[in-house]
């Protein structure tokens, strides 16, 4: 009798292991076919030298393509471009969306009307936003009007170099903010009121609170932003193609890593040593997660 049950009991549990595995089987068939294996493809191409026009050509370099790297004075320029870019980027965008976020979660009147008016932007096409703000920088454009009003000599946004990248990065901190102030508001309207009610009876201020309770536990969300803000703007390549026309100019001032890869890639038609530059940017990006996952202390928080 109990030989019998255990019977059961295993062609019970085998069926309910087939169905799982037949449930997931579509999935795990498209995740690897159109992500497990185009990175695999990918990884092993980049030891390749590729030729794509004519009859395709797959010519083994070994670690050419990695020691070409090191030498491209592009590389280092795009990746300068980049690491400034997210530097001052990530920064801005998180306290502006932390602050913006504040003032929405207080009881201020119209509050409903300025979420919409804030989150526009991020539901707008970057592309569109790019041309905007195109017209915008132009040396007769919206912003050196202003600039002349108040006493400020006008600046060629998209001609200098000193300036030029600066111009992206005030657009895309407008763009992005609004996302992030989104998940903010939501982080902390799960902040229990009691927190605060308790801290108030034992004579803390506004700013304490801030500090003591709301700050601390944002701490798993400011993770979460910076870490969103790192990988997105070290993917910059839309507004830098449009901007420059995809040169990345003036004089390389707006080159990105994506954009120097989509070079290599498509215009270069050196599809190898774009693919090892594109490794490059992985290992840069889980480079600095790691960082910031150990900076936040981010699994004692979970």
């Amino acid at each position: 009798m109990a030989m019998n049950k255990q019977r059961i009991w295993a062609k019970s549990a085998t069926q309910d292991t087939i169905a799982g595995y037949s449930f997931m089987a579509p999935t795990v068939v498209i995740a690897g076919v159109f992500l497990i294996l185009p990175i695999l493809t990918a990884i092993a191409l980049a030891f390749y030298r590729v030729q794509l026009l004519g009859e395709m050509q797959f010519r083994f370099a070994g670690w050419r393509n990695f020691q070409r790297l090191f030498v491209d004075e592009r590389v280092w320029i795009a990746l300068g471009n980049t690491i400034n870019y997210a530097a001052i980027v990530v920064p801005t965008q998180t306290v502006l969306a932390l602050v913006l976020a504040l003032i929405l979660n207080s009881q201020i009147r119209g509050k409903q009307g300025f979420r919409i008016i804030y989150f526009l932007p991020t539901v707008t096409s970057s592309a569109v936003l790019t041309l905007i703000f195109m017209w915008i920088y132009n040396t007769d454009g919206l912003l050196n009007a202003i600039l002349s009003w108040v006493g400020i000599p006008a600046q060629n946004w998209l001609g200098d170099p000193d300036v030029a990248l600066k111009g992206i990065m005030l657009m895309n901190i407008w763009a992005t903010a609004p996302l992030f102030m989104v998940i903010y508001l939501a982080a902390l309207q799960e902040i229990p009121a009691s927190l605060y009610e308790a801290a108030a009876i034992d004579g803390a201020n506004r700013w304490e609170q801030l500090w003591y309770i709301t700050l601390p536990w944002l701490q798993p969300v400011t993770f979460f932003v910076v870490v969103m803000g790192i990988i997105g703007t070290f993917q910059l390549f839309d507004q830098s193609y449009i901007f420059s026309a995809g040169t990345g100019g003036p004089n390389n001032a707006t080159l990105t890593i994506v954009l120097l890869i989509y070079q290599y890639a498509f215009k270069n038609l050196d599809l190898g040593y774009a693919l090892a530059l594109t490794l490059l940017l992985a290992v840069v990006l889980m480079t600095a997660t790691l960082l910031q996952r150990l900076l936040f202390r981010e699994e004692q928080l979970s």
